[in-house]
């Protein structure tokens, strides 16, 4: 029998994830490689950067996870330790350089905290959708601040956090622009139907937050951006499976875009493109001196609203 014809039917959700988006803006070719090839094609070697930040985001999302009691900052720091991811790092003494400067931070960190006020979710999944896409994604720590401030509530009762761990330390552009931390407020307004407009950048190397207080306005800009690169990647997807399938060859809807950013990429080295373009960085380059004063606290808050 003929298969029954299902034109004038609305186009199926496309479901992706910010970091997708992200991918897909970054370098359509990485895109495919990540998403869309399979099987996979080998990765690189770890990179220590990666090691470094997620133990660090394990260890703050377990402190939160232990009862008050116990939420001390000396248990901050053996948790860190207790987790400490060694891949990529050059040698066991780079390692161990790191994570005590890791442990120092992290206790740093939680100690500018009040164990006794709960989050709303700690690496909490959230997800919301329009009529053309379907979006997840997973939050660091979504923060109450109407119950910080006794119940009398602020203009944005959730707030979305976002660890950074790295050597740059975000600016108030940079909570502004991030599409992810966007996608993230709208989820969480929506799950929790409760309003999230604020998002925050908190830099745990130096204790600073960079913050921005977003209008409905501003976020339905990014959710119909978040539209737009998802219309991309959906036709993008379907020229690759239809070529899949004895379809044309669909390598020009996946062009590479070198820089030196290809020096980092895990697909490097199956990229004519991506290897004349950079060099392979070493697995622990990004990481700096286990000593760098840019590791100093200086607690305090970047914010425009």
């Amino acid at each position: 029998m003929e298969q029954l014809s299902l034109e004038g039917m609305p186009r199926r959700l496309y479901a992706c994830t910010p970091t997708r988006l992200s991918t897909w803006l970054d370098c359509p070719r990485r895109y495919r490689m990540t998403y869309l090839d399979r099987p996979a094609p080998p990765k690189g070697p770890p990179w220590a950067h990666n090691s470094l930040g997620a133990s660090v985001h394990n260890a703050l999302a377990g402190w939160w996870r232990l009862p008050r009691a116990n939420r001390t900052v000396a248990a901050a720091g053996d948790l860190l330790e207790q987790g400490w991811l060694t891949d990529g790092f050059a040698d066991p003494d780079q390692s161990q350089a790191h994570r005590q400067r890791c442990r120092q931070q992290v206790q740093q960190y939680v100690a500018a905290l009040d164990p006794a006020i709960e989050p709303a979710g700690v690496e909490r999944t959230v997800s919301t959708r329009t009529e053309l896409i379907a979006v997840s994604g997973r939050i660091d720590r979504l923060d109450d601040r109407r119950a910080d401030q006794g119940g009398s509530g602020q203009p944005s009762d959730l707030v979305v956090v976002d660890y950074k761990t790295g050597r740059h330390e975000p600016t108030v552009d940079d909570a502004r622009s991030s599409l992810a931390l966007a996608l993230y407020a709208l989820a969480a307004g929506w799950v929790l139907r409760r309003p999230c407009r604020r998002v925050e950048l908190h830099h745990v190397p130096t204790g600073r937050v960079a913050a921005w207080e977003h209008t409905p306005e501003s976020l339905d800009r990014q959710l119909r951006r978040a539209e737009l690169i998802a219309a991309e990647c959906a036709d993008a997807d379907e020229r690759y499976h239809a070529a899949a399938t004895g379809g044309a060859p669909a390598d020009d809807a996946f062009p590479p875009r070198p820089g030196p950013g290809c020096g980092w990429c895990d697909y490097r080295a199956r990229c004519p493109e991506g290897s004349a373009a950079a060099p392979r960085r070493a697995a622990w380059d990004a990481l700096g001196p286990a000593d760098d004063d840019a590791s100093a606290p200086g607690p305090g808050v970047d914010q425009l609203a």
